[in-house]
């Protein structure tokens, strides 16, 4: 069951940053809002959402070897992981937009695919826990993600290996994003119109899934 899709897609690096027209609103910690980390599209991504996948990270550290460096190197988790559920409804709508759908399958044949890579699939579980700070149950929604971000650039016949394809996803994406009227608890931070960032995170919309690239950057080569 091994894809041949393309392997520059897994090794896509380029910070991209989305440019976000759509005004901070109101914190959402507030009594119209209570119990909630952020709106998006008036719906709530809630304390307990947020908290629930931060401890699974942590968890998952926790008994990693070299947890204890893990846990150390994101300090900033919870506000990164808040970025990243906020992204992933983005690229949802972005999908919907487009009319791009992902598969089951289509997931786990690049899982498949990226095990083989790996070495195995506890050596990608702990990759993605080291570089990415993914818990293992989150790995399939990371995979549909990227295979979405993917197609959504596809569909739009962007190459966004380029400086101009990584403008024009920027760009497509915002489509999304603009009337989605992302509202941040202020206890999180603020998301950055500009960058459609949280606290100034700078995350590329496509990642190397296989670590390949960051364990390249890590050893100088």
């Amino acid at each position: 069951m091994e894809s041949r899709r393309r392997r520059s897609v897994l090794t896509l690096s380029a910070s991209a940053a989305l440019l976000v027209a759509a005004p901070l609103l109101s914190a959402c910690g507030n009594d119209a809002h209570p119990g909630a980390a952020a709106l998006v599209e008036g719906n709530r991504i809630t304390m307990g959402q947020l908290q629930s996948r931060v401890g699974a990270v942590r968890d998952a550290q926790r008994g990693a070897p070299q947890g204890e460096q893990m846990i150390k190197q994101t300090g900033q988790l919870t506000r990164a992981t808040l970025d990243g559920m906020i992204r992933e409804r983005i690229v949802e709508k972005a999908a919907r937009d487009s009319d791009v759908k992902v598969s089951r399958r289509e997931v786990q044949q690049l899982r498949s695919q990226l095990e083989q890579q790996a070495g195995g699939h506890k050596q990608l579980e702990n990759t993605l826990l080291r570089q990415q700070a993914v818990a293992p149950d989150e790995i399939d929604d990371r995979i549909r993600m990227q295979l979405r971000v993917e197609k959504i650039a596809k569909a739009a016949d962007i190459d966004p290996r380029s400086p101009e394809g990584n403008q024009r996803l920027n760009a497509e994406l915002a489509k999304a994003s603009k009337a989605m009227k992302i509202d941040v608890n202020p206890r999180y931070g603020k998301w950055d119109t500009g960058r459609s960032t949280l606290a100034g995170a700078k995350t590329p919309w496509l990642r190397d899934l296989t670590g390949a690239a960051a364990d390249r950057q890590q050893q100088g080569v």
